[in-house]
């Protein structure tokens, strides 16, 4: 029986990923050079460490580039187009559900508890989660397991009691690898990805409700 969900945090609860990636992409353009979608994937639920965009961007260039002050620019940059984004689709919906059926609530994220914790307080949402496990807290951020193995030993749940909700390739097989029910919720960036390996995949999670999607992966369960 399912007794909890663990949700991934950029680009499922909040699209952080646009600005990301909208905003390194607008830095190697005054450059005269592009950052390919398929090159900045590797990073995309993984964190920051998998991949540099200003020792890509020097390699490019074939030059030294002023990585203080392009760190400035597009970090204000950045900023400016995360301040305009509220919450995804469904997300309070399914916190609110969740509550109500008496479910337990984390966070798997490979991003910092600083960066996580902050913007569920701006969004009025962290009172909402029993526990929130970050890349602070592990050895190996997404696609290893370590995040989700983690969380569901801080819920006290096992992992068939559980379901993941994922927005990138890296995060579905980091839920998987735990042996968790991923359901895939891509944003605009990462529907460009592959993600078939997903067990289920939804358009947003105003797309099913939280009762529909519970009773689909314990009938699948039940017949697996």
């Amino acid at each position: 029986m399912i007794s909890a969900l663990i949700f991934d945090f950029d680009g499922l609860i909040l699209d952080t990923e646009k600005s990301e990636f909208v905003s390194w992409q607008e830095m190697y353009a005054e450059h005269q050079v592009q950052l390919l979608l398929e090159e900045w994937a590797v990073c995309i639920g993984a964190g920051a460490d998998t991949f540099d965009p200003y020792t890509h961007l020097e390699t490019l260039l074939r030059r030294p580039i002023p990585r203080e002050e392009i760190r400035q620019r597009r970090l204000q940059r950045r900023m400016a187009m995360l301040a305009e984004e509220l919450l995804l689709p469904g997300v309070e919906e399914y916190l609110h559900m969740a509550r109500h059926l008496g479910l337990k609530l984390g966070v798997a994220s490979s991003s910092s508890r600083a960066w996580v914790e902050g913007h569920l307080e701006r969004l009025g949402i962290l009172h909402y989660f029993d526990v929130i496990r970050c890349r602070d807290d592990v050895q190996h951020a997404k696609p290893d397991p370590e995040l989700y193995l983690s969380a569901l030993a801080n819920l006290e749940v096992q992992a068939e009691q559980a379901i993941a909700l994922e927005d990138s390739p890296n995060g579905v097989r980091a839920a998987q690898r735990a042996g968790i029910f991923c359901v895939a919720i891509p944003n605009v960036i990462t529907s460009q990805l592959p993600l078939d390996h997903a067990d289920l995949r939804l358009t947003s999670m105003a797309a099913m409700p939280l009762e529909d999607l519970i009773a689909l992966v314990e009938q699948r369960r039940a017949t697996a």
